[in-house]
């Protein structure tokens, strides 16, 4: 049988690299960080989603290697069972705390958390209505879910409200919404999806992935942004990004939900629990958060500079509150091209295209960091301009 399956999949694999689809895998052969080693040569990284700069830090290694040796480096074990050491409530608590919610629950990714946290809590009476780029892994929990499912246009709050009316007959109305769009690097206009939702008796959850650690005076995301700490009553998050670039999610937000999704949400019910060194790094990395607003701060900076300096230069960068910068090619195979030349400048990019993002819409993503310094960026942007200039994306 394999034999038909395999000349399937061939042909399927060669279609996407005709299409200018297929994607490599490049090897670092070094710590992530602002600058790392690739094929034995020394590049800067314009493409993690590192913010803070934090995923090589020597204060949370510190922290991983001391919780290895006080608990050991599995927990071999789900929570429920005997998979839930006193470090887990501690970092669940930090969260909690940070995003002034009432509970926390921990997952092994974000992409579990949202995956978990639809089907626990709503039935096929309920309604969730979503916006139209929000994560697959947003998507792909709804798909688990019963509930009746409604789309609105990407920050739309026209056609928002249109969904809303949409589901008026149902019985409980969740809407869904990424704070930071990781794809165009726009911000969810929060207070009007909040005003939406008292209007039409809705609930509110923020995927706050690319939003947490960045957006906000003191980086605790889009509830800060617009003055809603505490109001919302899911976020969804990952401490595999600004919160140190290693892995683990979470959902924090109203009591009597995390105790839901304590009993009944299947990823957190029947995946491992998290390893103590990562959970120990996590709870310095909120501390570390909390005594200083110096990371975010830099970070800000960065990426004001960067942005006007790109427009300024002549690129097409859809707008943006957040880290990323996304510099509009729209073509596929250009994107590819473009990205190659750039790592032989010295720049580790990459470029986004279909399935990624729609067709015709190809792009490549920067992201900033506060590990960047000012000759770092400049050097970037000076690649950029070689780089647009040589393949006719500027003049």
């Amino acid at each position: 049988m394999y034999n038909k399956f395999q000349e399937y999949l061939q042909k399927e694999l060669a279609q996407i690299e005709a299409d200018g689809l297929y994607k490599n895998e490049r090897i670092i052969e070094s710590p992530q960080g602002a600058e790392i080693m690739v094929k034995g040569k020394k590049c800067l990284n314009f493409c993690a989603n590192n913010y803070l700069g934090l995923a090589n830090n020597p204060e949370l290694i510190e922290a991983a290697k001391k919780g290895l040796d006080a608990r050991g480096f599995g927990m071999a074990s789900v929570r429920f069972i005997c998979g839930c050491q006193d470090l887990h409530k501690q970092l669940e608590q930090k969260i909690a705390e940070f995003f002034g919610t009432e509970d926390t629950i921990l997952y092994a990714a974000c992409f579990d958390a949202n995956g978990g946290v639809f089907e626990p809590l709503l039935g096929p009476e309920d309604a969730i209505i979503s916006d139209a780029l929000n994560h697959a892994s947003i998507i792909d929990g709804v798909r688990l879910c019963k509930a009746q499912r409604f789309r609105y246009a990407n920050a739309d709050m026209a056609d928002l409200e249109a969904q809303l009316q949409a589901a008026k007959d149902c019985r409980f109305k969740l809407i869904v919404t990424d704070g930071v769009f990781s794809m165009d690097g726009n911000v969810c206009p929060l207070d009007k999806i909040y005003e939406l939702a008292q209007k039409y008796d809705a609930m509110v959850m923020v995927d706050e992935s690319h939003s947490a650690g960045v957006v906000g005076t003191t980086g605790r995301g889009v509830t800060e942004r617009f003055n809603l700490r505490g109001e919302i009553e899911i976020l969804t998050g990952t401490l595999g990004k600004a919160f140190g670039g290693a892995m683990g999610g979470f959902t924090t937000g109203k009591k009597e939900i995390i105790d839901m999704l304590r009993q009944r949400s299947r990823p957190y019910l029947f995946s491992n629990s998290m390893a103590p060194g990562l959970v120990a790094a996590g709870i310095r990395m909120f501390e570390m958060m909390s005594e200083t607003n110096e990371l975010q701060d830099k970070l800000h900076a960065n990426t004001d500079y960067f942005i006007k300096e790109m427009v300024a230069k002549g690129f097409d960068c859809k707008p943006s509150e957040s880290a990323i910068c996304a510099v509009m090619l729209y073509d596929a195979p250009l994107s590819q091209k473009f990205a190659a030349r750039m790592q032989d400048e010295g720049i580790f990019v990459t470029g986004f295209y279909y399935p990624v993002v729609p067709k015709g819409q190809a792009r490549i993503r920067v992201q900033i960091s506060a590990a960047h310094e000012k000759e770092h960026l400049d050097k970037c942007i000076n690649a950029f301009v070689k780089i647009g200039q040589e393949l006719g994306v500027i003049k």
